[in-house]
C-alpha cells in the first residue's frame, strides 16, 4: 500500500484530497499546523480525521520534529500546506514568504533526508499574472500591469498599443510567468524550489496551477478565502454579493472535488515520470465564466441579485484562463463537475465556519 503525505491536509483542498486518496486505497497521513485564522478547535479537527482512518501530525512544515514525524515512512508528498489569497495589505508578505516558500524548502530538505523521491506541490493560476491575449489585429502580446488611473477611472480591460482593447485567449503552461503580487510570487519561487530538488535528488515532482476552486467547506468570512466563497458568505448573511469592477473578469471555476481528481492522477504519475522531472500542469474546468455569471449563479432567481460596484484590488488581474489540455492529454485527467449544477449545490453547501 501506498503511505501518502498530504501537508495542509486539513484545509479546503488537503481534505478533498484526503478523501479522494482514501477512497483509491491509500495509507494516508496528515501535516497541520490548524492555523487559528483557518481553523476552529483543533481536537475537533484531527478527531475528524482520525475518524475517517487518516494519521495525523499537528505541526508546522517548518517545525522539524512534526515534519520528521509526519515523513517517515512515506512514499509521497502532496504538498497543499500554504497562505493563500491576495492578502489584506503588504504587512502579509512575510507570513507568505515564510509559510510558503520556507515552508517548502523544509518539506522538501525532509524528503531528502527521508529518500522520499515522489512530490505533487498546489501551485496557482496566479503565477501567469495577466492571462494571454491578443491584439485586435491578432497579435499574441503580454500586457503590463494595470495602472491605478486607468482602474480608477472605470478603464478594466488592458489596452494594446493601438488603443484599443486586447482580446483575452487561453494560457497554456508554455507561457512566460509573470507574478503581479505577494501571494504570487511564493507560488512560483514554490515551484522554482520544487524544479531544483527534484534535479538535485533525482525526484519527481508535478506541480498543479489551480484556478478558481470551490466547493463544501470552503472558508467563510475571510479576506484570504476565494471570490466564490465570498459571494457564498454574503448571501449567508442574506445581503447580495458585492462584485468588484464590472463583473467581466473572466475565470475558470473549477470545483474541489475535481482539484482532488487532479491531485489524485498526479501522485499516481510521479512512480513513472522519468528521474529529475518537473512537470507543471493547468487544472481548470476548461470553460470561461465571468465574475458576475458565478455571483448570478450562486445568487440563483430568487436570492439577492448580485452588486456590481466598481471597486477593485490594484493586485488582481483583470482576465486569465487557461488549457488544460496537458493535463488531459498526459495524466488523462478532466474535470467532470458541470458549472451549472456545481453552483447550484454550493449555494446551499456547508461553509468551513469563520474562526475570526
Amino acid at each position: 500500500m501506498t503511505r501518502l503525505l498530504v501537508t495542509g491536509g486539513a484545509g479546503f483542498i488537503g481534505s478533498a484530497i484526503v478523501r479522494r486518496a482514501l477512497a483509491e486505497g491509500y495509507e494516508v497521513r496528515v501535516l497541520d499546523s490548524l492555523r487559528d485564522d483557518v481553523h476552529g478547535d483543533p481536537a475537533e479537527v484531527v478527531r475528524a480525521h482520525e475518524q475517517q482512518g487518516t494519521a495525523f501530525v499537528h505541526g508546522d512544515v517548518r517545525d522539524r520534529a512534526a515534519l520528521e514525524a509526519a515523513l517517515d515512512g512515506v512514499d509521497v508528498v502532496c504538498h497543499q500546506a500554504a497562505k493563500v489569497g491576495l492578502g489584506v495589505d503588504f504587512q502579509d508578505a512575510p507570513d507568505y514568504v515564510s509559510s510558503n516558500d520556507a515552508g517548502t524548502a523544509h518539506v522538501l530538505a525532509g524528503m531528502d533526508r527521508h529518500g522520499i523521491g515522489r512530490l505533487v506541490v498546489a501551485s496557482s493560476m496566479v503565477v501567469y499574472g495577466e492571462g494571454a491575449y491578443e491584439t485586435a489585429d491578432g497579435e499574441p502580446t503580454r500586457p503590463p500591469a494595470r495602472r491605478r488611473e486607468d482602474l480608477d477611472a472605470g478603464r478594466f480591460d488592458p489596452i494594446g498599443p493601438d488603443g484599443r482593447p486586447l482580446v483575452p485567449g487561453l494560457i497554456d503552461e508554455s507561457a512566460a510567468l509573470d507574478p503581479r503580487n505577494v501571494y504570487a510570487q511564493t507560488k512560483v519561487a514554490q515551484e522554482h524550489l520544487a524544479s531544483s530538488w527534484a534535479r538535485a535528488t533525482g525526484g519527481t515532482a508535478i506541480a498543479l496551477r489551480y484556478h478558481n476552486v470551490y466547493g463544501p467547506g470552503m472558508p467563510s468570512n475571510t479576506p484570504y478565502a476565494g471570490v466564490a466563497s465570498l459571494f457564498r458568505s454574503a448571501l449567508a448573511r442574506g445581503e447580495a454579493p458585492r462584485v468588484f469592477e464590472d463583473g467581466r473578469q473572466r475565470r475558470d471555476f473549477v470545483h474541489v472535488d475535481d482539484v482532488a481528481g487532479a491531485n489524485a492522477a498526479s501522485i499516481a504519475a510521479t512512480a513513472d515520470l522519468p528521474a529529475e522531472t518537473f512537470r507543471a500542469y493547468n487544472v481548470g474546468s476548461g470553460v470561461v465564466h465571468t465574475i458576475g455569471d458565478m455571483a448570478s449563479a450562486i445568487a440563483g432567481p430568487d436570492g439577492p441579485q448580485p452588486v456590481v460596484t466598481g471597486e477593485y484590488r490594484l493586485g488582481d488581474v483583470r482576465h486569465v484562463t487557461a488549457s488544460s489540455e496537458r493535463i488531459r492529454a498526459e495524466l488523462g485527467w478532466h474535470a467532470q463537475v458541470d458549472f451549472e449544477q456545481g453552483m447550484r449545490d454550493f449555494a446551499t453547501a456547508p461553509l468551513r465556519a469563520a474562526v475570526r
